[in-house]
């Protein structure tokens, strides 16, 4: 079901829908340097806006974005439990003029229910204030984690054309083993199931998912330094644990998905790995491309 992976797309407009009209009120305070300890806190009402130079550590709480301008955290962003961070804007929503951006010095991590929407890019993920978005768009944007993101039991982590120096870390969380819209929260609002999705990104170290439990997973077209490792995570649409197309410089080691790893119908290609592949993902995993009649396809090859 090749539309969960669009819903990237979807969730970076309706979150902008939520969000625009009601940012500048929060510009004012976000514009400028800031001491520790820093706080970003809003409503899907009345979102807080990150934005402006931040000493510190940078605590989010409830839903805030990234459409004001350039936002530089020297420190870590924490994403508290149950609370959502939009960094999928290219352009500065607040003065008209320029382009927003993110820049984390240390690490992004993402508490026990918390939704992390970071990057943005044509086609596969247009951003949020894109005019031409519906035709697939044509911004990208441009965001940076010299440290590491690190996710525990997230409600979703969606990451596009973004570079992070260190480890992209996702361990447990989703929300839960259905394609079910939720009841209330963000994913009610967009009409939405759940999912967690890492696209055209660079990753200096490691790429993980870990016991995930979700509607939907998908890791492509990934730049990797390190290894990548995708364990035990069980996902409700047949369609999902698409990890392909990836250069990975490390290993790839893929055990114990419901789904296994499989082409779906992404029409894409195999990871290309330098170092060895084992398990679901390994050299010797032939999958049919796309399912579940296509010619069987490795799901790695040796580079």
């Amino acid at each position: 079901m090749r539309k969960i992976l669009r819903l990237a797309a979807i969730t970076s407009l309706a979150l902008a829908t939520a969000v625009m009209g009601s940012s500048a009120a929060g510009a004012a305070e976000s514009n400028q340097h800031h001491n520790k300890p820093n706080t970003c806190t809003g409503t899907p009402t009345a979102p807080g806006v990150l934005a402006g130079t931040y000493n510190g550590d940078v605590v989010v709480t409830g839903l805030c974005v990234v459409n004001g301008g350039a936002a530089v955290v020297k420190g870590d962003l924490i994403l508290t439990p149950g609370s959502a961070l939009n960094a999928t804007f290219a352009l500065n929503d607040v003065t008209k003029k320029g382009t927003s951006s993110l820049a984390v010095r240390q690490d992004v991590k993402v508490g026990s229910g918390a939704i992390l929407a970071m990057g943005c890019e044509p086609v596969f993920n247009p951003c949020s204030d894109d005019p031409d978005a519906a035709k697939g768009g044509t911004l990208t944007g441009q965001d940076f984690v010299f440290g590491n993101v690190l996710a525990w039991h997230a409600l979703a982590v969606i990451v596009h054309s973004s570079t992070i120096f260190g480890n992209l870390h996702v361990q447990g969380g989703g929300g839960g083993v259905t394609c079910a819209v939720p009841p209330t929260g963000v994913f009610h609002a967009l009409q939405s199931p759940v999912f967690s999705d890492a696209e055209n990104n660079f990753i200096g170290k490691d790429i993980t998912f870990s016991g995930l439990q979700t509607c939907w997973l998908g890791a492509l077209r990934n730049s990797v330094g390190g290894n990548v490792f995708d364990r035990n995570n069980t996902m409700a649409d047949p369609d999902a644990n698409e990890i392909l197309a990836n250069v990975i410089h490390g290993s790839i080691a893929c055990s114990g998905n419901t789904p296994a790893v499989q082409y779906g119908d992404s029409m894409s290609s195999p990871n290309l790995v330098r170092g060895n592949a084992f398990g679901e993902c390994g050299f010797n995993v032939l999958q049919p491309n796309p399912s579940p009649k296509g010619p069987l396809t490795p799901i790695s090859v040796k580079i």
